[in-house]
Parts: C-alpha cells; sequence; structure tokens
C-alpha cells in the first residue's frame, strides 16, 4: 500500500484508527475456545464488526509467537483474511525487529513477502545496516521505534546526547537512510507534549500512536500537536477496543467503542486547515 493510498482510506472513512489485535486467550470469551482456532476466531469477528470504522489493524506477534506453531498459524490467517477481504486496510505486523543485514534481510522476506504485511515495527538501537534492508521493499513501510510509551522510555530515548536528545538524533539520522521516504514513526499517545518538536524534524512521516485509552494518551492532544495537512497520524487501540467485552456480545462492544473513536477522529479531521 502507498502513502497515498492509506491517506485517501482516511479521508473516505473519516478515520485514522489502528486496532492492535493482540489476543490473550485468558482475555477473550471463553465460549470462542472451544473453536478449532480461537484466536482466528476472535480476529475474525473482530474484523468483520470494525473494519469500516478503522484504516489500519496491527497484530503484536508476541501474543501469537507465545502460542507457538498454533499461534503462528492463527496470524497467518487473519493476516490473509485481511488481505483478501478488506485489500484497503493498511496491515502492521508489530514485530519490534532489528538486527543486523542479513538477519533483517530476512525477518523484513518474513513479514513482508511470505505474510504480506505492509509495514512492519523495527528498533533503530542496531543502527542503519539494521534497517536499510526493511527500506528496501516497493510499497512496503518501515515503523523505526523513536520514542515509546512506556515508562522505560525515559531510560535512554530522552537522554541528552550533544545538544539534542537520543529520540532526536534516530529520527536526524534515519532520514539519512536509503529509501527513508518509506519510514514511519512509533511516538507514544503519553508523550504528546514532545509532538510539536517532533513535527519540526518530521513533518510530513505518518506517526504510529500507542498509548490512547488505556495507557491514558489524550486523542485530542495528540491530534493538536501532531496531526499535520495529510493528517499523519495512525491512532492505535487494542485494549479499549478488542477486549470492551468478554461475553458473547465482545463484537458488538469492540464495534461500539471503534465507533466512539471514529466519531471523535471525524472531529478532529474538521480541524484541519
Amino acid at each position: 500500500m502507498t502513502t497515498q493510498q492509506l491517506i485517501n482510506q482516511i479521508q473516505k472513512k473519516k478515520s485514522f484508527l489502528c486496532i492492535g489485535l493482540d489476543v490473550d486467550l485468558n482475555k477473550i470469551p471463553q465460549h470462542l475456545l472451544t473453536e478449532e482456532d480461537p484466536i482466528f476466531s476472535f480476529n475474525k469477528a473482530i474484523i468483520d464488526a470494525t473494519h469500516h470504522l478503522c484504516v489500519a489493524y496491527k497484530p503484536n506477534t508476541a501474543f501469537y509467537e507465545a502460542y507457538g506453531l498454533k499461534g503462528w498459524k492463527a496470524l497467518e490467517k487473519t493476516i490473509n483474511y485481511l488481505n483478501q477481504n478488506h485489500p484497503e486496510i493498511f496491515t502492521i505486523a508489530d514485530a519490534k525487529r532489528g538486527d543486523i543485514g542479513n538477519t533483517s534481510s530476512m525477518y523484513a522476506k518474513a513479514f513482508f513477502e511470505d505474510l504480506a504485511f505492509d509495514s512492519i515495527t523495527v528498533a533503530p538501537y542496531m543502527g542503519k545496516d539494521s534497517v536499510e534492508p526493511f527500506l528496501a521493499f516497493k510499497n512496503k513501510h518501515t515503523i523505526l521505534l523513536a520514542l515509546t510509551s512506556n515508562a522505560g522510555a525515559f531510560d535512554f530515548q530522552t537522554k541528552t546526547l550533544g545538544s539534542q536528545e537520543l529520540y532526536k538524533e534516530v529520527i536526524k539520522v534515519s532520514k539519512t537512510y536509503k529509501n527513508s521516504e518509506n519510514l514511519m514513526y512509533v511516538v507514544g499517545a503519553t508523550k504528546a507534549e514532545y509532538l510539536a518538536d517532533i513535527r519540526q524534524l518530521i513533518p510530513n512521516q505518518f506517526l504510529l500512536v500507542p498509548g490512547v485509552g488505556a495507557q491514558g494518551g489524550s486523542l485530542q492532544e495528540v491530534c493538536k500537536y501532531g496531526m499535520n495537512s495529510n493528517v499523519g497520524l495512525l491512532i492505535n487501540s487494542s485494549r479499549g477496543v478488542i477486549y470492551a467485552s468478554d461475553k458473547k456480545d465482545f463484537a458488538i462492544a469492540a464495534a461500539a467503542k471503534a465507533r466512539e473513536l471514529q466519531q471523535e477522529m471525524e472531529i478532529q479531521l474538521k480541524l484541519i486547515v
């Protein structure tokens, strides 16, 4: 998917919502546990109920890898279902990969070719040769961890390096990478006050913003400081949407929560000049 196609979907759906498919078998409705593949059954129901309200889905791969081969098969079935039935949806493999050249190339092949995701999250700690293999894939996006929403982000990311914080140096240097136009960045909603500075460095790139809702981030604050003329935001909600109910009405409840967020986003879209 190209960036312009993503922008077109945002305009069409009046939404920049990304739904995180982080499936925990201890949290899904108990009646699904009798299904042959409870993870996929849960995901399919969520997707069927919410696809018209969001522009992206983001499975966190740890929630699938934890269940071994069955979990990985459920992930494969989920991405295949999305690609076949909702090709307009932007798909994000939240895998946070990041290793040296050949290994990164294999990770990229696994997620971009074999599973056919549109994008993947990548950790930048090992530098250029760990990121560029992902950027080599045409019309695929690499979402670089820049400033995350967890408390531990302050351990390193905001430390001063020379005259500026480390996360700013990461963003600045990443702009020099080959095919850097295919970069997006993770910026946590709980760090909304940093977004104005980040937009000075990357005014046009998309930001994937987790942390709205369960982690306490404010949609309005994120939009105030982070939105650009093309929106430039993908606001992720995981637990707040998919676990809105643990009963048989879970998909209906998820759709209701997604609708609430979409309507808030529609209001924010009207503020773009």
